[in-house]
């Protein structure tokens, strides 16, 4: 008996000393070694001696335990970085004297013929149909709600309806319209989101995979300034996957004008649905072009806020540096409308400031100094003609166009701000390896994109925030000699430009493709002028029809 035990625990012994080696093995391949850096230094653009090298080894070391540690702490996508974009350039001074709001005279709306047509009207019309009692709010959901369920599957629009909730939501609107409690424009006006803000009892999928049965039980900042407004909250809508591109869990999202075709992204949903007439508006993002770029091809009217304006509580973020929360729209008042509700403070925000918003229709343009990229708007590209002929209508107005350029600043560089912020946003998802659940796989899509993003230097990161830093001085110097500036929606570069810098962005059609389908310009704000541009544009599209038409379905 005693020998059994002795050769038990000796047994022990021996297993006890090969764990530990097969343990210090591992630790041991894990730390970095010298012959490792001259491989890390090509990515890195750098060169050591060997001296150099031998002399680092201890700190990378060190290093790589601290990243360890970093690892160790569960950050949600919601946790922000506590280092804060200021997108205000030196000497710029907010205004904050808010007057009141004017909008348009709806008093001679009424209720069409055909009920179908209702699918057009703008958000102005609507709201004097409610406010009017010609129709109910829970009349208008029901007629949305209809329109979704039936051309929703042929666009592959939406994720999500939100049935339940905006039957409530309208059925509360009525009683409160009833007892003489009309609380504004979007008062019972049902609408829907791009699916990565989040929402009471309904699922954020994010458009991907791997967030399929998500469950963010609380409403997004933005939803709740909504609600209270008396808005009616109708769907979640489609949108690439992680705010990539018009394909998601479900397929791809189509363009309404031509179902062949996708709806460009990230806010493919959103524009799809506006366009179609399945919604009077809808929420979208923009990070780089994912407001500009569907409203482009869907034919829609957009605003693209500036860069702390409206609360990004409850959305997904992607970058929080360069993330922007706007609406989907039927033309430019209806931005204003929205937009006025959306704005403003928010204690779970600290990016936001407080500006206002002294929106007014009238504008009296000839004294306004309005510039355009000349060398973009004169290159070969598809949408030239119709740009053209915009610039040409707008001379016609009485616009005396300034031809300008943009800094002298290569801002292609400046992607990797983007990238690297991505790429933390979603660090869980590629150390755990579950975006290998991601439909899309190619070299291009997000999971090679997200493991190429961790190698970016922080040393990098952060000097391109400093050339970032020049780059909004340089702007404010283009905004000394114009009150705005019109632009290529695609053409050049600024929609990387204004995105880095956080400018307001209004983009609306300006006529249609040989092959039938939408074309776009946009008009670029100084920051925080939204008032001024949303006006402007206005006026450039009251003297044209291109909004007024739709797709036939």
């Amino acid at each position: 008996m005693k020998l059994f035990k002795n050769i038990s625990f000796i047994k022990l012994i021996i297993i006890l000393l090969l764990s530990s080696q097969i343990s210090f093995s591992q630790q041991t391949e894990k730390k970095i070694k010298k012959e490792d850096i001259p491989n890390a230094e090509k990515i890195l653009g750098l060169e050591f001696t060997d001296a150099e090298r031998d002399s680092m080894l201890n700190a990378l070391n060190d290093n790589l335990e601290r990243y360890n540690g970093i690892h160790k702490v569960e950050l949600l996508n919601s946790t922000p970085p506590a280092i804060l974009f200021n997108p205000i350039p030196v000497n710029f001074k907010l205004d904050q004297k808010q007057r009141p709001l004017k909008f348009s005279n709806y008093s001679n709306v009424k209720m069409p013929s055909n009920t179908e047509d209702l699918a057009y009207y703008s958000i102005g019309e609507l709201a004097q149909l409610i406010k009017t009692k010609k129709i109910t709010s829970t009349e208008l959901t029901k007629f949305f709600l209809e329109r979704l369920k039936k051309y929703g599957p042929k666009l592959h629009c939406v994720i999500t309806l939100t049935e339940e909730r905006a039957l409530e939501e309208a059925k509360k609107a009525d009683e409160e319209i009833s007892k003489g409690k009309y609380k504004g424009m979007l008062h019972g006006i049902p609408f829907g989101v791009k699916d990565l803000l989040s929402t009471k009892k309904y699922k954020t999928t994010w458009g991907a995979e791997p967030y399929i049965d998500q469950l963010i039980d609380e409403d997004a900042t933005v939803i709740q300034k909504l609600n209270n407004a008396g808005a009616v909250l109708t769907a979640k809508f489609s949108m690439g996957a992680l705010a990539m591109g018009d394909v998601w869990f479900g397929g791809m999202t189509r363009n309404p004008w031509d179902t062949t075709r996708g709806s460009s992204g990230s806010s493919a949903g959103s524009a799809a649905a506006v366009s179609a007439g399945l919604i009077p508006f809808a929420i979208g993002t923009e990070t780089l072009g994912s407001i500009v770029s569907p409203s482009t091809v869907c034919g829609v009217t957009s605003l693209r806020p500036t860069y702390g304006r409206v609360s990004r509580s409850g959305a997904m973020a992607l970058s929080w540096s360069m993330d922007k929360i706007g609406s989907l729209c039927r033309n430019t008042e209806d931005i204003a409308i929205v937009f006025n509700v959306i704005y403003g403070l928010d204690e779970k925000d600290q990016t936001l400031y407080n500006a206002s918003f002294n929106y007014t229709p009238k504008l009296d343009i000839k004294k306004l100094r309005v510039g355009y990229l000349k060398n973009d708007f004169d290159k070969n590209y598809a949408f030239h003609k119709n740009d053209s002929l915009a610039l040409k209508k707008l001379e016609e107005l009485g616009v005396q166009l300034i031809p300008i350029e943009l800094p002298d600043i290569n801002v292609d560089v400046l992607r990797i701000i983007l990238s690297a912020e991505a790429g933390a946003a979603f660090d869980e998802l590629t150390r755990s390896n579950k975006d290998e659940l991601l439909k899309r796989q190619t070299k291009n899509a997000w999971p090679n994109q997200f493991r190429s993003y961790r190698f970016i230097p922080a040393v990098e990161y952060i000097n391109a925030n400093r050339i970032r830093f020049l780059l909004l001085q340089e702007m404010e110097k283009l905004f000394d000699k114009v009150d705005l500036y019109l632009a290529p929606s695609w053409q050049g570069n600024n929609l990387l430009t204004t995105n880095l810098t956080g400018n307001p962005c209004v983009v609306l059609p300006n006529g249609f493709s040989e092959r039938g389908t939408p074309t776009s310009f946009t008009f670029i704000g100084n920051i925080f002028g939204e008032a001024r541009l949303i006006a402007f544009a206005k006026i450039y599209q009251d003297a044209t029809d291109h909004h007024k038409k739709h797709p036939q379905l």
